[in-house]
Formats: C-alpha cells, sequence, structure tokens
C-alpha cells in the first residue's frame, strides 16, 4: 500500500478542517447555555427544548417537509417521461427544442428561474402559496431526475424489453414489469436528489413563496439576518444529525446490498 505523503496528509487535514471545522463549532455552542453564540457560559440544552417550543419555525419545516415530498414525487414522474422519451423515442420534430427546455434549468440562474416563475403565477392570477412553491420545485428539480434516469436508459439492455414485448406483454405492461424494476435504483436516486434540492433551496422558494408558506430556509435567513440565536443553532445541529445518519444508514444499506451480490456470484459460480 503506498503511503500517503506529508503534503498529502496536510492537504487532506486542511481540507476537512475547513470543510467541518464550523459545523463542529455550531455544534458545541448550540448547547450553549448563553444567549450570546460567541461566549460560552456553561453546557446546556435549553434551547433545543426552545426550538420545538417555536411554532413559527415549526410550521415552516413543516411546510418544506410537505412541499419537499409532493414536488420531489411530481418531479421524478415527469422527469422519467422525460427521459424515456429523450432515450427511446429516437430524432422527432422539435426534440432539439424539448431536450434545451428539459435541460435549461440546470445552467439558468436560479434568480432568472424564481422571477420568472413570479411573473408567470401573477401574469395567470395565482396566489402565492404552497402550491406555488411545489411548481416552482418540481420545475427546477426535475430536469436533474431527466438526467440521472437518462443514464440509465442508454446504458439498459433493450432486448429485455424486447423479450417481454415478444412473450405478449403490451408496451405499458413491459415497461411496468420489466423496464421500471432494473431502472428503479435511479429514479430512487432522482427523487432523492430532487428532495434534497427542494430542502435546501432558498433563492426561488423567496420569489414564489407567500405569507403563510415560509419555508425553513427562508425563515432561517430571515432570522439569522437580525443575528444568530441559539435557536439556529440547535436547529442546523438537528439537521446535520439527520443528515449524518442517513448517510450512514445509506452506506450501511450499500454495503449490505454489495456483499450480498457478491455471496450470490461466488455461489453462483460454485461448481453443483
Amino acid at each position: 500500500m503506498k503511503r500517503l505523503s506529508w503534503f498529502n496528509v496536510t492537504s487532506l487535514t486542511l481540507g476537512f478542517a475547513f470543510l467541518y471545522l464550523p459545523m463542529v463549532l455550531l455544534i458545541i455552542y448550540s448547547f450553549n447555555a448563553s444567549k450570546l453564540v460567541t461566549v460560552w457560559a456553561g453546557f446546556s440544552t435549553k434551547w433545543y427544548g426552545t426550538l420545538f417550543q417555536n411554532e413559527a419555525f415549526l410550521d415552516a419545516a413543516w411546510v418544506t417537509l410537505k412541499v419537499a415530498v409532493i414536488s420531489s414525487t411530481f418531479a421524478t414522474v415527469l422527469g422519467t417521461m422525460a427521459a424515456y422519451v429523450l432515450v427511446r423515442s429516437g430524432r422527432f420534430w422539435g426534440r432539439t427544442l424539448f431536450s434545451g427546455m428539459i435541460y435549461a434549468p440546470l445552467v439558468m440562474p436560479e434568480v432568472i428561474t424564481g422571477l420568472s416563475l413570479l411573473l408567470l403565477f401573477i401574469s395567470i392570477g395565482l396566489d402565492r402559496g404552497v402550491m406555488t412553491i411545489v411548481l416552482a420545485h418540481t420545475t427546477f428539480s426535475m430536469c436533474f431526475v431527466s438526467v440521472v434516469v437518462s443514464s440509465r436508459l442508454i446504458s439498459f439492455d433493450r432486448s429485455l424489453e424486447e423479450a417481454a414485448l415478444d412473450l405478449g406483454c403490451s408496451a405499458f405492461d413491459a415497461f411496468r414489469l420489466v423496464t421500471l424494476p432494473i431502472i428503479a435504483p435511479a429514479v430512487i436516486s432522482g427523487w432523492l436528489l430532487a428532495f434534497t434540492l427542494s430542502l435546501d433551496d432558498l433563492v426561488i422558494a423567496s420569489f414564489v413563496s407567500g405569507p403563510s408558506s415560509t419555508t425553513l430556509p427562508i425563515k432561517i435567513w430571515s432570522a439569522v439576518r437580525l443575528g444568530v440565536s441559539p435557536e439556529i443553532n440547535a436547529l442546523s445541529t438537528i439537521m446535520i444529525g439527520i443528515v449524518t445518519v442517513g448517510v450512514i444508514t445509506a452506506s450501511l444499506v450499500s454495503k449490505r446490498n454489495s456483499l450480498r451480490m457478491q455471496r450470490e456470484e461466488q455461489a453462483a459460480e460454485r461448481p453443483a
């Protein structure tokens, strides 16, 4: 095994410190008893209790979760359909325009996307609220789902679909029973990516949200502009904990699936 040089070790240390040291400090000061986030006054968990009694943050968290689930589901359905059309339909009239419209949000600045959607909602007389946030998040996250699913469909063995069609399946049944189960990991990955983008969005939501539909990023941004409070540190610590648990769980599940596949391959290669 090749040993790491002092330069690589120093680079890794500085890189990880730059990325994770602010998070560590944030977690430490979330247990600070003082109202001043830069002055340590002893260990305390009272800010977590205060946070769970803050109805404004709880309502914003509920709106954010609801919008993320609905918009990511819509984006996954539409993005999968768009990917299937782009990969399987070959060349058709308007394909270049269609693909350009699908992938445009990938390179479009979020400010432009949010402003254009705001003008659209105003022109059609749609009041800003949860519905407009869902539509906006579906619009900009659908392209990410389409990219993920397209990459899987390109490498998909179409002979499996053709075999299902030869056995009497309709085109829809072949997609439902053969194609969809095989590309399911890509579809789930697209859903998770859309869900994460919706949870993290601040710019677009700030344009299309209404007074009664404030998302958690907007609420945090508004609170931070008045000064960082210990409740913000506590909320950020909880979010970091949730993400950490999710990453560890996904890694364990992926490792278990890899080990299971290796055992199945070894069992298949073993002579009877």
